[in-house]
């Protein structure tokens, strides 16, 4: 609730996607959405299932651009990302709305190393997978996308569903042509008991696996391409 508060204070509107909580947090996020009375400022949408963050974020992105909306923000509700940084990331993205806006994490000493190196494996993968084309973090999920292109990249596959939609839709998306703009921003980890993390290190770390080794198929079709527009852009 505290990030959503905090969301409301820096930006509006504000979408929250439930997506299949058991904690009782849909009640009371659908209570404070009455409570507030204006959808233009904050709108609850509770799945019944839960379908992983890439479908609850592929569901809102249906929804939003049926009501016209050219841009989104993505951030996480464990309190990870800071709201305060979104009129900036907003900003960067009105004056670039092709663009996707993507936070690169700054840590601080609270962040696990296991968490923090073995990003490192999967940014490096990203990397090779956009010829080094500049996604500076491929996991951090505090990011602002073109609407119409994300749609689209998510719709053309059937991945990207889970823990894979952060660093797949980005290496996708600059594979479709839309240009990264990198943000640093401070990302806060939690002491044992003090958030809920959904990251499984085996599962996930797996599922990483298994994107990296289908990216690296596209990759290498589109290898052509990625040079030449590699090679044009340096001139």
């Amino acid at each position: 609730m505290a990030v959503v508060r905090g969301a409301l204070e820096a930006w509006a509107p504000v979408w929250v996607v439930v997506d299949g909580s058991t904690d009782g947090s849909a009640e009371a996020l659908v209570q404070l959405e009455r409570a507030i009375g204006d959808a233009a400022r904050l709108r609850v949408i509770v799945l019944v299932e839960n379908g992983g963050k890439g479908s609850a974020v592929l569901h809102a992105l249906r929804e939003a651009g049926e009501a016209g909306f050219t841009n989104v923000l993505t951030m996480d509700a464990d309190g990870q990302h800071p709201a305060g940084a979104i009129g900036k990331f907003m900003n960067a993205s009105l004056a670039d709305p092709a663009a996707m806006v993507l936070g690169v994490p700054v840590f601080d000493a609270s962040a696990p190393a296991l968490r923090v190196y073995g990003r490192k494996v999967s940014n490096f993968w990203a990397n090779l997978e956009t010829l080094w084309g500049g996604v500076r973090d491929s996991l951090f999920g505090f990011r602002v996308y073109p609407v119409r292109p994300l749609r689209e990249v998510m719709e053309d596959t059937p991945w990207s569903r889970r823990f894979d939609f952060d660093p797949e839709v980005a290496v996708r998306l600059f594979w479709k042509g839309v240009r990264p703009i990198n943000i640093e921003t401070p990302v806060k980890y939690f002491a044992e008991g003090e958030g809920v993390s959904q990251f499984r290190y085996l599962r996930d770390n797996l599922l990483l696996a298994w994107m990296h080794t289908r990216l690296m198929f596209g990759f290498l079709i589109r290898l052509p391409l990625l040079i030449w527009r590699r090679l044009s852009t340096s001139d």
